[in-house]
């Protein structure tokens, strides 16, 4: 009978069907009985038996696949791509799928809500209630504002999108390959990033995680935007160098800041201090409908790869030329 891990948590809480399918298939399967996401080590002491991994952001890297003698397939629940080492993967022959396209929708429009909420100051508020405090802040609106939007891909596309519903805010964009069909009702200024830094009112990055773009941001670039600038993250973490951030906050500058991905996650770091810095649990992605499309869509690829059937959704091989040039 062949066997999977199911490294990624929660899997299968809020609809069995992901479950039901490998169960129907006859596969047997493990979720991550630690509960949390798994450091190298632990991966590697837990894979020896198992024919794929239906993988969350944990690191499989080379020592995870050279544990792992049976390894065929991984099938990662989500779109990031960091935290596998690809080319491991090719060399051994093991076959790498993911779900590019199913978070997308839940991550943009956690976007918009965290644009909301810093425009409105309604994170700081909430804290200051909670402590018995009165203040009403005034706030801008998002038509008010000049947005910048760094990597115009599946999220960053999707964002763009919906801030069309909000009237015709000023909106400048930088993608190293620009789409100019993604949001044709707007009227979007083609930049470069220095030109967001400096002109932005509210940032938001969506960017993969790769060589070129760790620590992307670092005082260097929040120092040249605007003393009350705010800065979104909802790609990876440690795109945003973030000591460099709360030293910067610290200062005063910045206006305000929302972060759903850390470096090291869980995240209990300087930036938990800080009342104008929304925080949140890379729940990016935890719509129910989104989160279930993800689990269905890589339990579908184990299923077809164990029975002999075509996969659907194999990493292309540009994410494994960014990886093999370090880009």
């Amino acid at each position: 009978m062949s066997k999977v891990l199911i490294t990624t948590v929660p899997f299968g809480d809020k609809n069995r069907l992901p479950l039901e399918q490998l169960e129907a298939a006859g596969i047997e399967y493990l979720i991550n009985p630690v509960g949390r996401k798994l450091k190298e080590e632990e991966l590697a002491e837990m894979v020896s038996d198992f024919d794929a991994l239906i993988a969350g952001t944990e690191p499989i890297t080379d020592k995870v696949m050279g544990a792992a003698s049976k390894l065929k397939l991984i099938s990662r629940v989500g779109i990031g791509l960091d935290s596998v080492d690809l080319l491991a993967a090719e060399r051994r022959g093991i076959k790498v799928s993911y779900t590019p396209d199913a978070p997308a929708p839940a991550v943009a429009e956690l976007t918009i809500g965290m644009m909301l909420s810093l425009l409105r100051s309604m994170h700081v508020v909430n804290a200051q209630m909670h402590r018995g405090e009165w203040h009403r802040h005034f706030g801008r609106r998002i038509p008010e504002v000049t947005i910048g939007i760094i990597g115009a891909g599946r999220i960053g596309g999707g964002v763009l999108r919906r801030l069309a519903g909000f009237g015709t805010p000023r909106i400048l964009v930088n993608d190293t390959h620009p789409n100019l069909k993604v949001a044709p009702e707007l009227k979007l200024e083609w930049v470069d990033k220095e030109e967001i830094y400096r002109h932005a009112d509210l940032i938001s990055l969506h960017v993969p995680m790769t060589v070129q773009t760790k620590n992307m941001i670092r005082s260097e670039q929040l120092l040249m935007m605007k003393p009350d600038a705010m800065i979104i993250n909802t790609s990876r973490g440690g795109i945003i160098n973030e000591h460099d951030l709360a030293e910067v906050l610290g200062t005063g500058h910045l206006s305000g800041t929302a972060i759903d991905v850390f470096d090291q996650e869980p995240y209990n770091g300087a930036l938990a201090q800080i009342d104008r810095c929304l925080l949140t649990s890379h729940m990016g992605s935890m719509s129910i409908d989104c989160r279930t499309r993800m689990e269905i869509e890589a339990t579908e690829e184990v299923v077809r790869f164990l029975t002999g059937k075509s996969l659907e959704g194999l990493v292309p091989p540009e994410e494994y030329e960014v990886q093999r040039q370090g880009l």
